[in-house]
């Protein structure tokens, strides 16, 4: 019986991976599975909370405070012997009090840090947001890869165990030399070898996207054929810088630091302004028994309202000191801000020009497949015609799955740099997976 053709074999196994993909899950399925389980992410979002509760803390230093305070005392009282007073007499007191700050410069530079910590709480979770986006998709293509990976090494496998049958054939009958098989066995058992590596490193990619986004035995849908990566809009690298200035979060994040630096330089000047408060007040006392002047019960009420101005006159030069730290601090910050900016232009600009390599690669590896292929095909038509010898065939085939690997992977980094070109200019998106979720399988 004549044994399959390389073809053949490769078809069956890529049909054996795609079998299950009636149950597979698409990168949006896994995406929200992960963004529902990933600790990294749910900790970054409890973290975004609790900067919400705390900005929200700054708006008390302005507004009215309020309390009330009650009490009640019980006195025994017992003057002997020149009047043999001895009788009780209790005292209960409630006072409600309130205030307003009128002018507390120190305040309202508190209130409005409140308001610059709401812009780093929502930068922070878009960091985080932006992370779990590329990271997610990272793990998702991983296994992809390595499927692929794994199907190339087999369909490898088998074209090398039928090149080994053709060799050991030819020597039965006396048309080859034993090195041909020899040749043939050797690359046929460093197959094998690679097929180990290949199903020990899917197994371990599998298991990093399942811990990702908390299921068991995920399954990607693979990309769909015929593939039309998706194309750099826009083509300028500078118009991706510019949009990285006011879009990253990184640099809205130091903008917000830098912002909330000048206002703790406020709030240190404030110490040598003056305050001025709103105050009032309603007291009421009452003694039921009498007190100790009067036996009768008696009853009283009073209420004040006024204001407090208060003057800072000297304070041991701490306020002069505070000042000159914050003006540091500030500087720092500002200094912290142009760092943050020419680090997000540089990973804007290395992740645009890796995308637009990446693309080259593809095309590049496509024309390399294709040539690998015919210079298979001359090889084995040689082969049997006497001009080419095995191991021209073996080395052939090995050349031929490598591209083959290389160009899968290298498909799978453009459509993950894609991703990667917008965290660095910090405009990526969850609907940015639309386009990517387009291109698998149905």
């Amino acid at each position: 019986m004549r044994a399959p053709s390389l073809l053949t074999l490769a078809l069956a196994s890529l049909l054996a991976t795609a079998a299950p993909m009636a149950k597979a899950q698409s990168l949006i399925d896994l995406y929200e599975s992960a963004r529902a389980f990933d600790a990294g992410y749910l900790s970054a979002r409890l973290l975004y909370d609790a900067n919400l509760a705390r900005a929200e803390q700054a708006r008390a230093s302005i507004l009215p405070t309020a309390g009330l305070s009650a009490g009640a005392t019980l006195t025994d009282l017992d003057i002997s012997p020149a009047t043999a007073l001895n009788r009780s007499f209790n005292t209960q007191t409630a006072t409600l009090s309130a205030s307003q700050p009128l002018y507390r410069p120190g305040n309202w530079a508190t209130y409005e840090q409140g308001k610059k910590q709401l812009d780093q709480a929502r930068s922070q979770l878009d960091t985080a947001e932006q992370d779990l986006i590329v990271r997610t998709s990272q793990a998702y293509f991983d296994v992809l890869a390595s499927q692929d990976s794994l199907t190339f090494v087999k369909a490898q496998k088998a074209a090398v165990a039928e090149q080994l049958a053709s060799a050991q054939r030819n020597f039965e009958v006396g048309t080859a030399t034993i090195t041909d098989s020899r040749e043939a066995q050797a690359r046929y058992d460093l197959v094998l070898a690679q097929e180990i590596a290949a199903e020990n490193d899917l197994r371990v990619k599998k298991l990093a996207l399942d811990q990702l986004v908390g299921k068991a035995e995920t399954l990607p849908r693979g990309l769909a054929a015929p593939l039309v990566l998706p194309t750099v809009v826009p083509v300028d690298v500078n118009a991706w810088v510019l949009q990285s200035e006011t879009a990253h979060p990184g640099i809205r994040l130091a903008q917000s630091n830098f912002d909330i630096a000048k206002l703790e330089v406020d709030k240190a000047e404030a110490g040598h302004k003056p305050t001025l408060d709103l105050v009032a007040s309603y007291n009421g006392s009452r003694n039921p028994s009498g007190t100790i002047t009067n036996a009768n019960g008696t009853r009283s009420t009073s209420a004040a309202i006024g204001l407090n101005f208060n003057v800072p006159l000297f304070a041991g030069y701490a306020t002069q000191n505070r000042i000159r730290e914050t003006l540091s601090l500030s500087d720092k910050a500002r200094t912290d801000l142009e760092g943050a900016r020419r680090n997000v232009a540089l990973s804007t600009r290395t992740a645009f020009f890796g995308l637009v390599s990446g693309q080259g690669q593809v095309k590049a590896l496509e024309a390399a497949e294709r040539s690998s292929q015919s210079a298979l095909d001359a090889n084995k038509l040689g082969y049997q015609v006497g001009v080419r010898i095995n191991i021209d065939v073996l080395n052939s085939q090995s050349q031929l799955f490598q591209t083959k690997r290389d160009l899968a992977r290298a498909r799978y980094d453009v459509l993950v740099g894609g991703l990667r070109l917008r965290q660095a200019s910090g405009t990526l998106k969850p609907d940015d997976l639309q386009a990517i979720n387009g291109l698998l399988v149905k």
